[in-house]
């Protein structure tokens, strides 16, 4: 997958298609890649669109859920993107909670995969002395429910975070948010119809945490996919797609009829 990385003035993000516009907000380690399959399924009906979210780049006191939260709308709000179909993986779903709490005006409907906000069991408490490669591919074979999953390249990305002190402190920082920020007693104000679609086999979220979704968020559905951990849209794209084109659908704005 190589898409144009756009710039506008702060902003970095990827922009294809055409249509109502679709937002993907990745997780704690999510990178691009983590959304190929879903880029190229929807980029010909929906302006699919990737923001870079600064998990590294923001002050120590601003690297929260919230930070990225704000970080979102200010990136919206730039981009003047309207009746946003918003989606977010892991804590990327997290801040697309936090966002739509704040701002639900702009956003049409709400996917969430993997979603951290209720509860989560991350990385672990601690972090092994840098250079341990060993211990981040166990660690990172833990998201999906087939190990193999788990590439060398991914891996690697997983590698370089984890030996860059200042960046270890950063994900420590948002990890930690993220389990003080429990939105259980907010989201029945979500009103907005939302979409749940979770790994049968997650164990950082797991199916309890998406069934606890479905009972507080109001207007909500949940699909649960077999053999399947905590990355949906990564590990069984096509069912993915399904599920999400089939909602999407039922919430597109209907075509003009023309006299």
């Amino acid at each position: 997958m190589k898409y144009e990385i756009k710039q506008q003035d702060k902003f970095k993000f990827i922009e294809v298609g055409e249509g109502e516009p679709l937002v993907l907000l990745h997780g704690l380690f999510g990178a691009l890649s983590n959304f190929k399959d879903l880029i190229e399924h929807f980029k010909n009906s929906y302006k699919v669109i990737v923001p870079m979210l600064p998990l590294f780049e923001l002050d120590i006191f601003h690297t929260t859920v919230g930070g990225l939260a704000k970080f979102v709308h200010r990136f919206l709000e730039a981009r003047g993107y309207t009746n946003v179909h918003l989606l977010g993986n892991s804590l990327g779903g997290h801040v697309a909670l936090v966002y739509i709490l704040k701002h639900p005006e702009r956003i049409k409907t709400l996917t969430l995969t993997g979603s951290s906000g209720l509860f989560e069991s991350g990385m672990g408490d601690s972090y092994p002395k840098r250079g341990d490669k060993e211990y981040i591919r166990k660690k990172s074979q833990l998201t999906f429910y087939d190990p193999a999953n788990a590439t060398d390249e991914l891996v690697n990305e997983v590698f370089e975070i984890t030996n860059n002190r200042i960046k270890v402190i950063k994900i420590i920082a948002l990890a930690k948010s993220a389990i003080r920020n429990n939105l259980g007693e907010e989201l029945n104000r979500i009103k907005q119809p939302t979409c749940l679609i979770w790994g049968n086999n997650d164990t950082i979220t797991p199916p309890f945490v998406a069934k606890e979704f479905n009972r507080l968020i109001p207007n909500s559905e949940v699909h649960f996919i077999d053999k399947c951990g905590h990355a949906p849209m990564m590990e069984v794209p096509s069912e993915f797609n399904v599920i999400l084109e089939q909602f999407l659908s039922k919430n597109r704005q209907p075509a003009a009829i023309l006299a």
